[in-house]
């Protein structure tokens, strides 16, 4: 029990040594577990132990923070967090996301300079046999474009908050030279900038490897600070972005036991039903994502809503069995 304490003084105390702009008592309790009482004794532990912490007013309370932060003693990685940054790294190396792969590598490298010869060689075996004891399922699908160039002109503009110019290979009008507005960037199969081609225009996807001779501008261009890159990613079941509709599907009762494991989207409501199946509603845009991924359900699912969907269902049926019926039959 002294152990589980002293380490939960441990975790506060890096978050507080590692949070700019400090944490409040509410927010330390939160992150520990316990009331708010119990916080203000960790609290008053913490400022016993490293009498650098420092309390900065933010009315109508304050913020604590250790501003000088934590010696590498108290900082030394356990085998466990080496092996998952590791497994991270390799990972993003097997997905074909090179430039992420080899920041995480880097991070490593540094990581494991900065320890002890002694703790390196104590750890260096464990860490072996956890790495060759865990291996990465490749998954079907494209490999994610990631060119050091282009990410980093994408960072640099989205940090200064500058305009983006670059010739997309891609829309209505292949090559031609645009100018955008940059949100942000959401990686996943495929890897996207999400930027608005002039004010007040909606966000939109650009595929990074469809994105040439790209350039940081030094025209000024912020993007609007009601802006959430979650919740716009939240709005469409995969990557692509269109009408938002409300979502109805039925799970037969032999794949009930799937779904409820299984999530389609961030806002999904899943509800059993008296003959042993399973609905989810959910509110979403990429239909045509959806569509395919409904395949890989086969007869355990039918859609309820919207009408769309199952047109589009029915149609990527059709073709399928259009192009196939024929040399299945001979």
């Amino acid at each position: 029990m002294r152990l589980e304490k002293a380490m939960a003084l441990l975790e506060l105390a890096r978050a507080l040594a590692g949070s700019a702009e400090g944490m409040t008592l509410d927010e330390m309790a939160q992150l520990a577990g316990v009331d708010r009482r119990t916080a203000e004794r960790m609290r008053d532990r913490l400022m016993d132990m490293f009498p650098q912490m420092e309390a900065v007013p933010d009315p109508p309370t304050k913020r604590f923070r250790i501003p000088a932060g934590l010696d590498g003693f108290m900082q030394a990685p356990s085998t466990h967090e080496l092996a998952a940054l590791g497994s991270a790294a390799q990972e993003l190396e097997t997905q074909g996301s090179a430039v992420r792969a080899a920041a995480l590598r880097g991070l490593e490298a540094k990581v494991l300079s900065a320890l002890r010869a002694p703790v390196r060689r104590r750890m260096a075996p464990d860490l072996e046999a956890l790495l060759q004891a865990e291996a990465i399922a490749v998954q079907a699908g494209p490999r994610p474009f990631e060119d050091e160039a282009v990410l980093g002109a994408i960072r640099e503009a989205l940090t200064a908050g500058r305009a983006l110019g670059f010739r997309y290979a891609g829309g209505s009008s292949p090559g031609r030279a645009r100018e955008v507005i940059p949100y942000g960037l959401l990686f996943g199969r495929s890897n996207y900038l999400v930027a608005a081609e002039g004010e007040g225009a909606r966000p939109r996807n650009w595929r990074l490897d469809r994105i040439e001779d790209v350039e940081v501008l030094a025209r000024p261009a912020l993007r609007p600070v009601e802006f959430s890159l979650q919740a716009y990613a939240d709005q469409s079941f995969g990557i692509y972005q269109d009408d938002t509709e409300d979502v109805m599907l039925r799970i037969s009762a032999r794949a009930s036991d799937s779904v409820k494991r299984w999530r389609f989207h961030v806002g999904q409501v899943v509800e059993p039903q008296p003959d042993g199946s399973v609905t989810v509603a959910f509110r979403a845009s990429g239909m045509r994502e959806l569509a395919w991924h409904l395949f890989t359900w086969g007869a355990d699912v039918e859609v309820l809503a919207p009408e769309r969907l199952r047109r589009l269902l029915v149609d990527q049926l059709r073709q399928a069995l259009a192009m196939h019926a024929e040399t299945a039959a001979e």
